[in-house]
């Protein structure tokens, strides 16, 4: 709830690359009991996902991108990162990303009005 970001960007996403990404996530927030808002993505729901003790994903309905707050998130990094922009390769697009991402997660005013929906607010209420 206080609007922090945490992000990995990888050149595929698949269910090993989500369980490295969940552990970062679960170290860098110790006495923090997370819940993850995910899509119906394979790697979010997979056998094979190893989700530590702090993190409980939330899996929203299929077909349901209007519920997920990550939307609007993606939307905010296209208007301020990649405004009117033509790349030349998929590595410029990564630069991009790598320093648009640290600019988007040190404003977290700004996330927290993006992502801080009163139905998520409710699941982590009850959730302590």
């Amino acid at each position: 709830m206080q609007g922090e970001l945490d992000w990995k960007i990888s050149p595929q996403m698949n269910t090993e690359q989500m369980n490295q990404f969940l552990v970062p996530v679960s170290q860098a927030h110790p006495d923090e009991f997370i819940v993850m808002v995910v899509d119906g993505a394979s790697s979010h729901r997979s056998q094979e996902l190893r989700i530590p003790e702090n993190i409980r994903l939330h899996r929203l309905p299929g077909y349901s991108p209007e519920l997920n707050p990550q939307e609007h998130v993606w939307d905010e990094l296209r208007e301020k990162e990649f405004p009117n922009r033509v790349f030349e390769s998929m590595e410029a697009v990564v630069s991009q990303l790598e320093a648009g991402l640290p600019r988007m997660a040190a404003n977290t005013q700004a996330l927290r009005s993006l992502t801080a929906w009163p139905w998520i607010i409710s699941l982590i209420l009850k959730a302590n």
